[in-house]
């Protein structure tokens, strides 16, 4: 009872305790409109690593976290090391995977881009070249998105809950969606859930 009640102590106490010190580099944007939990933000330029993962909404982004971790820990032209940013994205994405590439054992299976946002030093010339050819750069231009934010577990149903929140401010608002719903998390997986930061965003017209 004694080694229960002293287990019971540490977890509470460990709860209470600030979170450690994460690298936090996230794009730079500007909030044109808040009305919580829905933003709409006007974000600058950025770089991301990418790859492209075959399968179920949740299976995805444990192997596309894998291959991005992997390249920022130095599998890449130099072996540098990339600082941890956030967030991670995930998007669905418009075409298959060629059936030979080694993650696409469902021949069915929905594709999504799983990315990481690159420190904000580094531009499309200069970030560190991957070496596994699943993995490439892209530049994400200027754009203005629909933000909506929310906490708890990594799960569809959250999701397809938050998505609805913001699509029915943008029908509010007369917002035209112009792309693919980008889903960003925040949090490394020991976080608990109660106290995640997830975003759907989605782009809007100008």
């Amino acid at each position: 009872m004694a080694r229960l009640f002293t287990l019971a102590l540490a977890l509470a106490s460990a709860l209470l305790l600030p979170p450690p010190a994460m690298a936090i580099d996230e794009p730079s944007f500007r909030v044109i409109e808040s009305a919580p939990p829905v933003e709409i933000r006007e974000y600058a330029p950025y770089v991301v690593a990418e790859t492209r993962v075959a399968g179920g909404f949740r299976d995805v982004g444990n192997e596309g976290f894998r291959r991005l971790f992997a390249y920022i820990s130095g599998e890449n032209r130099g072996a540098t090391k990339v600082a941890m940013t956030a967030p991670v994205t995930q998007q669905a994405a418009s075409e298959k995977i060629a059936m030979t590439a080694p993650v696409t054992q469902q021949a069915d299976g929905d594709v999504y881009r799983i990315a990481f946002v690159l420190p904000s030093q580094y531009t499309l010339e200069s970030a560190p070249v991957p070496t596994n050819p699943d993995v490439r750069l892209v530049q994400v231009p200027a754009r203005r998105v629909v933000a909506v934010r929310y906490s708890g577990l990594w799960s569809a149903e959250n999701y397809k809950e938050a998505l609805g929140q913001l699509t029915a401010f943008a029908q509010q608002r007369g917002l035209q969606l112009t792309g693919e719903p980008v889903y960003a998390r925040y949090d490394p997986p020991f976080m608990p859930w109660f106290l995640r930061r997830n975003e759907i965003l989605v782009e809007i017209a100008r």
